[in-house]
Formats: C-alpha cells, structure tokens, sequence
C-alpha cells in the first residue's frame, strides 16, 4: 500500500459527517489536505479542528463554473501539485416521482452530477501533467440500484458512474485512477432531511465510511481499485 504522508489531497464535501471524519484521517496520516464545502462557516469549524491553515479552505459552489475556476486558483496557491481529489460532496432529495418538482430534480442534478463534472474537468489537467493521481468519487448503492423515491438522485448517481467510466476509457493510457465507492446506508446528516422510516442504528456510522476512503487513498502504485461496496451488514442492496 501507498502512504498518504505528504500527498497533495483535495477533498470536496469536507463539511459533511463523512467527509469532516475523513479530513482527521487523513491530517492524522500526515497528508497535505485543502478542503472545500459550499458552507463557509462549517469549513471554517472543520479547517480550525483539524488544525488546517486559512490559506487551505475555500467555500464554493461546485455546481457554479467559476467558484470552481476560483478554488483551482486558491488550492494551486496554496498546494504544489494535486495527488487524490476525493469528491464526497452531494446532497439527496427523496420523493414520490409526483412530488418531486423540477427545481428538485435540476438542484439535485446540479449538486451531484454537473458539480463533479466541472470539479474533474477543472483538476483533471493537472493531474496529466503530473502524469499520475487519483480521483475517488461515492455513487452511492443508489448509483447502482433503484430505490423508490429516488428517480431523482438514482439519475445523478447513475450518471456520475457512467460519467466516471467513460473518463476512465480516455485515461487507459495514463496513471490516473478512477475509483467510486458505493456506499449504502450511512448515518449522518443525510437523512436529517428525508421523511423516511429507516433504522439509523443499523447503519455504517460515519467514521467507518470515512475509513474506506481512507483505505482508497493508500492504493498500491501497480494496481486500482476501480470499486468498493460497503453497505449495513443487515441491508445489503447489492
């Protein structure tokens, strides 16, 4: 396995439960981590936590073209180079297809298929000139099975993986790497929001979650992981 010390690691969606636990794996792994979330005050909290210096935050709307043009230009001041961007940002509507509305729908398309597309078109060119790296995006179980309710992020988890595996074709001939990690049910704030009957104690707790992107950034230099399960032992989907 590789080791994280010194890696240049971008991490989008640092403010969320899993993407907060992974900054403090990887700070603890000695890694040199920029973080990003759209809420300022919340990646301020987490920057001050982990001890993470001012000039390695950015507060951005990924699904916003030129915030993303903006965080390229303060990571790359801050940071030489860029060796794993980790995409843990997304938000979840769920809903009966009747009430889902269109601002539903785009918002949610928006936040968890476009944002990454610009979040990999943006970072994807350093990458090649380095000739190597690694991006990691979570799809989620729902990237691979339907769920009633979420015609919506299903769409935006499908498309990303689809998105993700047609990169994967143009890059063959690099050392960039794809991983995407499908995680089922995962306690945190995730569900806060969705009016559903689910059974919070049965489910992966956060810092396990973040454990498993943990694990993925120390893939061996001669081999991928081109994608992990990880879902509660007692709802398997997949």
């Amino acid at each position: 396995m590789e080791s994280i010390k010194g890696k240049n690691i971008l991490i989008a969606g640092a403010t969320g439960s899993i993407g907060a636990a992974l900054v403090k794996l990887l700070m603890d792994s000695g890694a040199n981590v920029f973080i990003t979330g759209r809420n300022e005050k919340k990646i301020r909290q987490v920057a001050i936590s982990n001890k993470i210096s001012g000039e390695k935050i950015f507060a951005a709307d990924l699904s916003n073209e030129e915030q993303v043009k903006q965080l390229k230009e303060r990571y790359f001041m801050a940071m030489p180079g860029i060796d794993v961007l980790i995409n843990a940002s997304g938000i979840g509507i769920i809903k009966p297809v009747e009430q889902l509305t269109e601002d539903d729908f785009m918002q949610t398309i928006n936040t968890n298929l476009y944002a990454s597309f610009l979040l990999v078109k943006t970072f994807l060119p350093p990458m090649k000139e380095m000739k190597k790296g690694l991006i990691i995006n979570i799809p989620g179980v729902l990237g691979k099975v339907p769920m009633a309710g979420a015609a919506a992020y299903s769409a935006s988890k499908y498309g990303l993986v689809g998105m993700m595996q047609s990169i994967r074709e143009e890059l063959k001939r690099t050392e960039i790497r794809i991983t995407n990690l499908f995680l089922g049910g995962v306690d945190s704030a995730f569900w806060d929001t969705i009016d559903l009957r689910v059974q919070r104690d049965k489910m992966i707790i956060a810092e396990e979650a973040a454990k498993a992107i943990w694990f993925l950034c120390q893939q061996p230099a001669s081999g991928v992981v081109s994608e992990m399960v990880l879902q509660p032992f007692n709802h398997q989907a997949i």
